[in-house]
């Protein structure tokens, strides 16, 4: 999924209970269920970031010297500016994109 495309909020925002609770009748599995999702993403996040920053690395066997990569600086403010994994998996919810299951029912 391409999370730099979403509409997520960027700062905090209020959420609807009633709509949040909406699919499963109960606010707490549903909060559950998006704070799985939100690391999800988060891991998603930031295995590209690293993938992103290993690109731009410059290995050097000195500990002394210490070299700031515009590249990687640049990437990493990007990654700054997305919105919070959080945010995203509650976007998500609502938009109906995440699929859930409680296995003891059929």
């Amino acid at each position: 999924m391409d999370y730099k495309e979403t509409k997520a909020p960027v700062s905090t925002i209020t959420y609807d209970k009633e709509a949040i609770e909406a699919s499963t009748d109960n606010i707490y599995e549903a909060i559950s269920v998006i704070a799985k999702r939100a690391v999800q993403i988060n891991s998603d996040l930031k295995k590209e970031l690293v993938d992103k920053l290993d690109e731009f690395a410059t290995y050097n066997d000195s500990l002394e010297e210490v070299f700031e990569n515009k590249e990687q600086i640049e990437v990493s403010k990007f990654y700054e500016r997305l919105p919070k994994p959080h945010a995203i998996a509650v976007e998500e919810w609502l938009a109906g994109d995440v699929y859930h299951r409680t296995p003891d029912e059929e």
